[in-house]
């Protein structure tokens, strides 16, 4: 499917890092490894506001028999080395640990989110807000601050992210008035449950929510069923935005009559139209080292968000190598469209997206495309 819109609005070419939360903090060179996977709103001032995730790396991971994670600690940046015999560094992302029971890794980038304004389209870049980057603040953000989500819910501005650290991969909550002056609230969902969306508006008169819980065991459904066990996107609710409870109904689950949604989670916050709840979520399909990723949508109950009103097994944006090939020479992935925020445009939805975990894409979707 083509769209009227469909670009790259924000690359690592964009970023000036001697501005950088991380500028004069550790003695080696960085780069941006991503700038990528925008959380995304609407503005008082009707401009767009992405909360770009910023993946800052060492130009040289990798030194003395070493490879380098960058940590966060008490308000500094510090450098930690494993000894290579000790570790799997087949992915340039992260290193594994080798042995041990379970997994364990560590990160070759630290993540910050960087205030990137755009028009009101999403055609260009406005402004960027270096002085408003949010960066680690706490003990369970030490490696890290990824993949924020922005709903507006009446009139406060709602922002999850995911919070990494040897503590707990947790769900940080962040809010504002503004969208611009944001204040850390703490963790709302606690270890290994990512992609938390908030819906934009109240249900039943409770904040309502999508999540994902991770895990390395799944039950099997019956040989005939229809869904197909794996990582699903579920569902809380809260009666503050804070303290939340999972919903006895399951969510959108992985269908077993396509394998290209055989691993899924939550894109873009679910905002409501006359149909229901629209929400848009990605579909993995296993293949290569992250597999393909794609978005899909599905439409919601208004009243009861647990019941799925349309969907369908087709994706609605794949991933678009045409936008990144100015970029190969700095591309480490392919095959990845990440969405991760939505805005009304009018007769379009405004639809923004990490592609190939390297830079912010902006596609008009015509709304007649959906449903």
């Amino acid at each position: 499917m083509t769209f009227p819109l469909d670009h790259l609005v924000f690359t690592p070419n964009d970023v000036d890092l001697s501005r950088s939360p991380l500028a004069g903090q550790i003695d080696e060179e960085t780069y941006v490894l991503g700038a990528f996977n925008p959380g995304m709103t609407r503005l008082p001032n009707g401009n767009l506001l992405l909360m770009v995730r910023i993946a800052e790396a060492l130009r040289t991971p990798i030194r003395d028999g070493h490879v380098r994670a960058i940590r966060w600690e008490e308000g500094a940046y510090k450098l930690d080395p494993w000894p290579l015999q000790l570790v799997d560094t087949a992915d340039p992302r992260k290193f594994m640990m080798r042995g041990g029971g379970w997994k364990v890794m560590a990160l070759t980038s630290l993540s910050w989110l960087l205030p990137v304004e755009l028009d009101p389209e999403g055609r260009r870049v406005e402004a960027v807000h270096y002085n408003r980057a949010i960066a680690p603040r706490a003990s369970y953000q030490n490696y890290g601050v990824e993949d924020a989500r922005i709903s507006r819910v009446g009139h406060r501005y709602l922002m999850t992210s995911c919070s990494v650290s040897p503590e707990r991969h947790s769900t940080t909550l962040y809010t504002s008035a503004d969208a611009m002056d944001w204040e850390l609230e703490g963790i709302v969902l606690d270890h290994q449950n990512k992609d938390m969306l908030i819906f934009e508006g109240l249900v039943g008169g409770k904040y309502w929510a999508q999540t994902r819980p991770l895990g390395d065991l799944y039950f099997a459904y019956p040989p005939d069923s229809e869904w197909r066990a794996g990582p699903s996107i579920n569902l809380a609710s809260s009666p503050d935005a804070l303290h939340w409870k999972p919903s006895d109904h399951p969510g959108i689950r992985p269908h077993a009559a396509t394998v290209a949604t055989a691993r899924m989670g939550g894109g873009a916050q679910p905002v409501l139209t006359n149909d229901g709840w629209l929400t848009l979520w990605h579909g993995v399909e296993p293949s290569g080292v992250v597999g393909v990723y794609r978005t899909y949508w599905t439409l919601l109950d208004k009243d009861e968000p647990w019941r799925t009103v349309a969907t369908q097994h087709q994706p609605l944006l794949e991933p678009n190598p045409a936008l990144t090939e100015p970029f190969k020479d700095q591309m480490y992935l392919d095959n990845v469209v990440f969405t991760t925020g939505i805005v009304d445009g009018g007769d379009h939805w405004i639809v923004a997206s990490g592609e190939a975990d390297l830079a912010c894409r902006i596609t008009h979707v015509p709304k007649q495309a959906i449903g």
